[in-house]
């Protein structure tokens, strides 16, 4: 199982990190916001400040093959080895682009990630996942390689403003839905005007032991770790859908009103009930607003869901779904009538 830290103090959990991780050279890779924002929260370690800073650009367009190279660049040129130690400081797409580089440098060098991000620490840091984009389409490049260890610290979450600890929130909300209905009622007390960090803490090192205990039983999502894609068939098509229109959005942004939809889904084909989906759409109208969508961008969106990896074949469209809180429905086929009136659905649900 993947070594996982809860720390209010990384600084010191770190450099205990470091010592017992056998490597011989370091390296941190931050984007340009993680490297002025998060990076000073680590940087009086006498290891860190010995290390070769490896800087990329922000946000997920910055997942691209151009940058992965220049991770592989800078690791060549600063003479790293198959025994050197990766440290990935920063939000979703440095751990994503940081493990795989990881993953496929001297086929495989060890590496730790430093979640800056809710959406990070609940999401893209923990299970192994690594990628990048290609081709217009999210993670279509990528390997099972997990971290070291993570270490997950909400001192860095005091650098977020509220549209990315809402990103992450969405991903605590899918775990919930997947978990339990106490998990799902404790989290709909959520304010994101006032948030009270030391609860959301201990929720958040909740919501990754839910995703840890999945990923410990179905490591390559061949069953029940697909679990994990609630929201995610949907949301992908709305996040690439943004991103090819012009007007990217946040990853949990996309998931939550994927939500949406792939509930509504649940709702039709395994009778999920309707009080829970409403309250759903409550929450998330609520707190993640919408993004505009008409009827001829379906086919679009269509196309974009086909593509998702989840599918078994080039022709269907596969959902994870649920017949109840916490009673999953994984490798669920949907046409595509279907899928379209989920759409339809959306709009009405928020407003479009």
């Amino acid at each position: 199982m993947q070594r996982i830290i809860k720390s209010n103090n990384p600084i010191a959990d770190l450099a205990t990190i470091i010592s017992e991780i056998r490597h011989d050279r370091l390296f941190v890779l931050t984007d340009e916001h993680t490297a002025r924002l998060c990076l000073p929260l680590i940087e009086s370690l006498p290891v860190i400040q010995e290390a070769g800073q490896i800087v990329i650009p922000p946000n997920d367009t910055g997942k691209t093959l151009e940058n992965l190279a220049r991770i592989w660049s800078h690791l060549t040129r600063n003479g790293a080895t198959r025994h050197s130690l990766l440290i990935n400081l920063g939000g979703g797409m440095i751990t994503d682009i940081g493990g795989f580089a990881a993953a496929t440098f001297k086929r495989g060098i060890s590496y730790v990630n430093i979640p800056t991000t809710l959406l990070g620490a609940v999401d893209a840091a923990v299970g192994g996942k690594t990628g990048i984009n290609f081709e217009g389409f999210k993670n279509e490049i990528g390997a099972f390689y997990p971290a070291a260890c993570v270490l997950i610290s909400s001192r860095f979450f005091h650098t977020l403003g509220r549209g990315d600890i809402l990103s992450g929130y969405s991903e605590m909300l899918k775990h919930a839905l997947i978990s339990s209905t106490e998990e799902w009622k404790n989290l709909l007390t959520f304010d994101a005007g006032d948030i009270n960090y030391d609860w959301l803490t201990e929720t958040v090192f909740h919501s990754v032991s839910i995703k840890e205990e999945i990923v410990e039983k179905d490591p390559f999502e061949r069953n029940l770790r697909k679990a994990l894609n609630l929201g995610h068939t949907v949301g992908h098509a709305f996040e690439s859908f943004a991103l090819e229109s012009g007007r990217p959005v946040l990853h949990g942004y996309a998931v939550a009103w994927g939500l949406i939809s792939e509930l509504y889904l649940s709702h039709r084909l395994c009778g999920f009930p309707k009080e829970e989906l409403l309250q759903a759409i409550h929450f998330i109208h609520r707190n993640y607003g919408a993004f505009e969508i008409g009827c001829d961008d379906y086919e679009k969106l269509y196309d974009f869901m086909r593509h998702d990896k989840k599918n078994e074949t080039a022709s269907s469209v596969n959902f994870t779904l649920l017949s109840d809180i916490g009673k999953i429905e994984i490798n669920q086929v949907v046409d595509k009538e279907l899928i379209f009136q989920s759409l339809d659905f959306y709009r009405d649900s928020v407003g479009l």
